[in-house]
């Protein structure tokens, strides 16, 4: 099964099955029997969305994100080690995020995870990101279904750029990528120190993402 998408960031499969989120982005779901109903209820999800409040974490301070990154380093393939759980990725493994500079100075982002298994169906979506605060490249916006858009912060990187952390500022979104399937436990547990001594984040909640051998 093949699922592909236009560069407008608008999703169009082949015997669409679904498509859907990864490394901080929506998936969205679409069976073939109820496409128009799986769209209008992706509609109202992000109307509601954007309508409810940010949350408030009383008593923690701002997230903080990386001084600076450089987006041509940056691009490329990611995999995903590790997330909070959420409606989106439910059911997802093998996942990876990859990103290319477009000439508009937008980021393409094309997500990817395998159904249930390491042998299931191919998952895969397509939309844009942009930077949102150029003195750092830290912090960007990513939109799969325009006008709609997410946040994606970079609060973890590595001098190599061999791992990333995305947070959200709310924090109720976490990921933690690397350029191959596997991290090696060392650095594993130095990043859930820092995630919890450095950004208040509880990292009991992280599942591990299942990726090939």
């Amino acid at each position: 099964m093949q699922i592909c998408s236009s560069h407008d960031g608008r999703i169009h499969a082949k015997n669409p099955r679904a498509a859907g989120c990864i490394a901080g982005i929506s998936f969205i779901m679409i069976d073939n029997m109820n496409i128009i109903v799986s769209v209008f209820a992706l509609l109202l999800l992000m109307v509601l969305t954007a309508c409810t409040p940010p949350q408030k974490n009383i008593g923690v301070p701002p997230l903080q994100v990386v001084s600076a990154v450089d987006l041509q380093r940056y691009a490329g393939t990611w995999y995903e080690i590790a997330h909070y759980p959420n409606s989106f990725q439910r059911g997802c493994v093998a996942t990876t995020a990859n990103y290319a500079a477009l000439l508009t100075g937008k980021i393409r982002v094309v997500n990817t995870c395998r159904k249930e298994r390491l042998d299931g169906d191919i998952i895969s979506a397509e939309g844009k990101a942009w930077v949102v605060d150029p003195k750092t490249n830290a912090k960007l916006k990513v939109s799969f279904f325009w006008p709609f858009s997410g946040d994606y912060w970079i609060i973890e990187l590595g001098e190599n750029y061999d791992y990333a952390v995305v947070g959200h500022p709310d924090r109720k979104y976490l990921w933690i990528l690397s350029r191959t399937p596997f991290m090696d436990s060392a650095r594993y547990a130095d990043i859930l120190s820092r995630l919890q001594k450095t950004h208040s984040y509880d990292t009991r909640k992280l599942v591990r993402t299942l990726q090939p051998d």
